[in-house]
């Protein structure tokens, strides 16, 4: 998969926009590309290093999909304890990291209301 697939994939899921937010933090977050749904991360990825992604999980299947997959590891960033890094040049296969892509996605949207969900239509 590469960036634009990447990108577009994610574009594709409802009321899904995309940010570039760390950059304020520290010149070295300028390439983190951020996606979210309902103002909630479920996704990021360095544009500048693009070799895995970051996807948001749940503590059991973080868990299980580590279990199965050496290219499945902790995100850089310990404090994302329910999130987990897939690297794309691992065993991983590009279907399966759409699969988790949707499952991150997915587990944000599962956190709101229809009312909420509703909004996104405009």
């Amino acid at each position: 998969m590469n960036i634009e697939e990447f990108r577009d994939y994610c574009l594709s899921f409802e009321g899904v926009t995309e940010k570039m937010p760390f950059g304020k933090f520290a010149r070295r977050y300028d390439s983190i590309l951020v996606f979210y749904v309902l103002d909630h991360m479920f996704c990021f990825a360095d544009i500048d290093n693009f070799t895995s992604v970051t996807v948001k999980s749940t503590p059991d299947e973080v868990e299980e999909i580590k279990s199965r997959h050496y290219s499945v590891s902790a995100p850089l960033n310990q404090s994302l304890r329910h999130w987990i890094q897939l690297d794309f040049n691992g065993d991983l296969p590009d279907h399966e990291i759409r699969e988790l892509i949707k499952r991150a996605y997915d587990i944000v949207m599962e956190k709101y209301s229809r009312k909420k969900k509703r909004s996104l239509g405009g």
